[in-house]
């Protein structure tokens, strides 16, 4: 353990304000914007605590060849962050949620979960205002298999591509012309001040967002209840019960990067509205289910979760998974069978299963 970063005291003898405090984050410019986030609100709640940030470079930033699925999925993301909990070198590491593993590892806890910004899936484009206005043909470039899934679903003439590489790399990709349009998440455009940048916001009904998507998660080490302590204020307990039920869903179902699950939940009236689905990457079967219940309480939100799954297991959610699971990652995506797009819509080549 390296005591001289570990300068927090030990939680058997906790402090009513820690004297020091170290954030783990990637070095993507979204990444640091989070942990400049979570840094900016330690320092309101504890004045006199020198708050650093460690930034890191991921496998998951340096792989961007090949779909995420192919080299290990949403954990390349965090493991590095992990390790520098484990070792000492940082108190806390700071997550898009959607980024994290259904299942975190033994001895990590994921102990504050932010208020939500904007979870809805975002149209960006530099000449279209819409994806029904896109011609046959254009190329459409996305992150993830969720929203190709979408997209084959509901505009079957639209050319679906991946897309790798940081929020500024997607866009630069978008402005070079090897896209007629791009899907991204909302709220890291809003983060980063891009808000100009979207031409349209997707609504749940017509994009269901990934589970976790548009929250911050803080992990720390589970043995660590001192840091725990401190980072409570920074919970949001309505957005905890939502995720949660959301993260639910797509752990009852393996849900990971290679499999086009969707699941949110959304409070309306006192009550936590959840809504979960899961497709085939062509849209060939897709399969939805939703439930509403007034969790009090964290373990009722999963519990809502589970009931959601446990819907979707009862309609064959599970035989598209161990189908999946038997394609291999190669043969997740389909091949497009749109009409050949113009040359300036050609497809980059990045690839991105997230």
């Amino acid at each position: 353990m390296n005591s001289e970063t570990l300068s927090a005291p030990d939680p058997a003898t906790p402090s009513a304000t820690p004297r020091t405090l170290v954030i783990a984050s990637r070095e993507s410019r979204l990444a640091m914007w989070q942990a400049e986030h979570v840094q900016a609100a330690l320092h309101k709640l504890y004045p006199s605590c020198e708050v650093k940030i460690l930034g890191m470079t991921t496998r998951g930033d340096q792989i961007l060849d090949r779909t995420l699925s192919k080299v290990g999925g949403k954990g390349l993301f965090v493991k590095e962050l992990e390790q520098a909990l484990a070792e000492g070198r940082a108190h806390l590491a700071v997550h898009s949620l959607k980024d994290v593993p259904m299942e975190l590892p033994e001895g990590f806890a994921l102990t504050a979960i932010m208020e939500r910004e904007d979870p809805r899936d975002a149209f960006v484009s530099n000449d279209y205002d819409s994806l029904a206005a896109l011609p046959p043909g254009a190329v459409v470039g996305t992150s993830s298999l969720r929203r190709e899934s979408m997209i084959r679903a509901r505009y079957p003439h639209l050319d679906v591509k991946p897309l790798r590489g940081n929020l500024d790399t997607r866009l630069s990709k978008l402005d070079r012309g090897d896209y007629a349009a791009i899907i991204l998440a909302a709220a890291g455009l809003k983060r980063l001040g891009l808000s100009e940048r979207i031409r349209a916001l997707l609504a749940p009904e017509d994009s269901l967002p990934a589970a976790g998507q548009g929250a911050l998660g803080i992990e720390i080490r589970a043995d660590r209840a001192d840091i725990a302590a401190w980072l409570a204020p920074l919970h949001d307990d309505a957005t905890a019960k939502a995720v949660e039920a959301e993260r639910m869903v797509s752990r009852a179902l393996g849900g990971s990067c290679s499999v086009p699950l969707a699941a949110y939940a959304q409070w309306q009236d006192g009550q936590l509205a959840l809504r979960g689905s899961i497709a085939t990457p062509d849209a060939s079967r897709v399969l939805a289910a939703e439930e509403a219940a007034a969790p009090a309480t964290v373990a009722e939100a999963v519990a809502l979760g589970r009931k959601v799954a446990d819907d979707l297991i009862a309609q064959g959610a599970l035989e598209i998974v161990r189908a999946l699971a038997e394609a291999g990652p190669d043969e997740q995506r389909v091949p497009n069978l749109a009409p050949s797009a113009s040359p300036s819509n050609a497809s980059s080549s990045g690839t991105d299963g997230r």
